[in-house]
């Protein structure tokens, strides 16, 4: 018999009000229940909100460098717990272990640089224009946050959002994705084992019309942090605006690899297979466009072909196995439509193109890696994000050109560029238009102690991880502290 979970709201463990649930079933083999969730409402939101207003004061003035200390202790459970969460993340999300792993090791990693943190919120000291006058900037956190999650990366994006708003002394309501809400459970836990106090971090499992747009629409959340997808980005942005929430987008992405002629070719091929098809494709980074010179396409294009043919498909727990299943029949559906869209506009189908049911995949959301060729920048499947295990390769002829190719997307989050050559290397930095830039690499492989995130409809601006996120949960407030004894007058003309 499944296990029922429940939310964390107001410092306890509690069922919806509503009392209804909802499955959550391991996509490498759908008949595997892994336990019934809350499916919740507008009510329990709100409970949340209050919960986590109550608790604002004292989080606020509990010391950064504490707030900090419980951050560590979180780090400590996970790396304990590490091979566990991980195997758990599998049966919910399908990706393979060693990629849940590593999801689970960025949190860690996440941990402990947030630990640090709570030591270095720092201000700024300047000189004032006046006599015996002391002029600093402080930061002071901004209320309760609001934390909306995907379920590609269920460990480490929580932990990318929740632990810079817990050091920086806000409170948090965080609603996870249904598809992963094991996770999200068991990363709660751990928060509460390591001394979070129990009203400042508060779940609310449940659909997004249900739980995420009361949650951004309520006047007490100060802050929202979003991943996910463009269009729900956008209604996101607009609902805040009403009441004036500081909002961080992380959003679409239509990232390429390109490969130059004086490129290293078996580098440049295991960064295009590992970009495209790990996590299945399902990654705002994944490579969905290789951008191939002409004077090595039809050699690279055998060595792809070659290799992406014998890549091994199959439940994520299995030792051998390099990529597991789609998320969800939904996912499926997504993925094959935009494979039919790129045989009407005359792409050519090389590889895959279909769903996978073959032996221990008959009962999970396979999808084979799909390979499209004579692919024109245009067309639909080079412009739009898809989501899925296809790459869509294009033809350039110059340095010029692939990097026009490149920027011709309303997106720019991830990109790549494999090349020999150090002055078209600093050519790419400056030119191509994307919030990361790899350097012979792939366009996967997100660093905690780096900004995330990208331009255009990728985001509105602000940055995950490193330093700058710590500027997003935080407001400045400017100090000065006259010491002359006399009235002085700044902003009148004193000279």
């Amino acid at each position: 018999m499944s296990k029922r979970y429940q939310n964390h709201i107001d410092g306890k463990w509690v069922d919806a009000v509503s009392g209804e649930t909802f499955e959550n079933r391991n996509p490498a083999n759908w008949e595997e229940l892994i336990g019934t969730f809350p499916s919740s409402g507008k009510e329990d939101v709100e409970t949340a909100i209050k919960a986590a207003s109550e608790a604002f004061d004292a989080w606020r003035l509990t010391p950064a460098p504490e707030r900090g200390d419980i951050l560590r202790k979180v780090g400590d459970i996970m790396t304990a717990r590490k091979e566990e969460i991980a195997r758990n993340m599998t049966r919910e999300m399908g990706k393979v272990l060693d990629e849940t792993r590593g999801d689970v090791q960025e949190g860690i990693d996440t941990a402990y640089y947030a630990g640090t943190e709570g030591r270095r919120l720092f201000g700024h000291t300047v000189p004032s224009e006046l006599h015996n006058k002391f002029n600093m900037s402080i930061r002071r956190p901004i209320g309760v946050a609001g934390v909306i999650t995907p379920w590609n990366f269920p460990m480490a994006i929580p932990t990318w959002k929740i632990f810079p708003a817990l050091v920086c002394g806000n409170t948090v309501v965080f609603k996870p994705a249904s598809d992963t809400p094991l996770t999200a459970t068991v990363f709660v836990e751990i928060l509460l084992e390591a001394g979070v106090p129990a009203k400042v971090i508060n779940l609310v499992h449940g659909s997004g019309s249900k739980v995420g747009t009361p949650l951004v629409n309520h006047p007490d959340v100060g802050v929202i942090s979003f991943t996910g997808s463009t269009p729900v980005g956008k209604g996101i942005s607009k609902s805040a605006s009403d009441t004036l929430k500081r909002v961080s987008l992380e959003l679409g992405g239509k990232n390429a690899q390109i490969v130059m002629e004086d490129a290293d070719l078996e580098l440049a091929l295991d960064g295009v297979l590992w970009g495209a098809f790990g996590t299945t494709g399902q990654r705002c980074t994944a490579t969905s466009r290789l951008i191939l010179q002409e004077k090595v396409y039809d050699k690279f294009m055998d060595m792809l072909i070659a290799r992406a043919k014998d890549l091994k498909l199959g439940d994520g727990l299995q030792p051998g196995n390099e990529i597991g299943p789609m998320i969800n029949a939904g996912q499926i559906q997504e993925v094959q439509k935009y494979v039919d869209i790129g045989r009407k506009e005359g792409a050519k189908l090389l590889l895959g193109g279909a769903q996978y049911k073959e032996g221990d995949c008959a009962n999970g959301w396979f999808y084979a890696p799909t390979i499209f060729v004579d692919v024109t920048p245009e067309m639909r499947i080079a412009k739009e994000e898809i989501f899925g295990p296809v790459l869509s390769v294009l033809r350039i002829g110059s340095f010029e050109e692939a990097v026009r190719v490149l920027n011709n997307t309303k997106y720019g989050l991830s990109s790549s560029i494999y090349t020999n050559d150090v002055n078209r290397a600093f050519q790419a930095i400056r030119d191509i238009d994307a919030g990361i830039t790899y350097i012979n690499g792939p366009t996967i492989g997100a660093e905690a102690h780096m900004p995330f995130g990208g331009v255009k409809e990728t985001g509105n601006g602000h940055r995950e991880g490193g330093w700058e996120v710590y500027e997003f949960y935080t407001e400045t407030k400017s100090v000065f502290v006259d010491y002359s004894g006399q009235l002085q007058r700044a902003q009148i003309d004193n000279y």
